[in-house]
């Protein structure tokens, strides 16, 4: 969505920012939506044996890389 440049920057808004959208009283409403940092531990916190895959080929070593 394309708002001009002194509402972004009032609001605190860059590009590429989330935000909700919600028709309020017929008035549409743009609000910034807080996108919080999940850190290694967190994510690895939802890993169990269920969800865990094993090794993915990925084809022959190619140029520089390493075995």
């Amino acid at each position: 969505m394309r708002i001009p440049k002194a509402f972004a920057e009032e609001a605190s808004l860059e590009d590429e920012s989330v935000v909700d959208l919600k028709v309020v009283n017929g008035k549409l409403v743009v609000a910034s939506v807080v996108e919080s940092e999940v850190t290694l531990d967190q994510l690895l916190a939802d890993v169990e044996e269920r969800n865990l895959h094993g090794e993915v080929s990925t084809g022959r070593v190619v140029k520089t890389e390493k075995r």
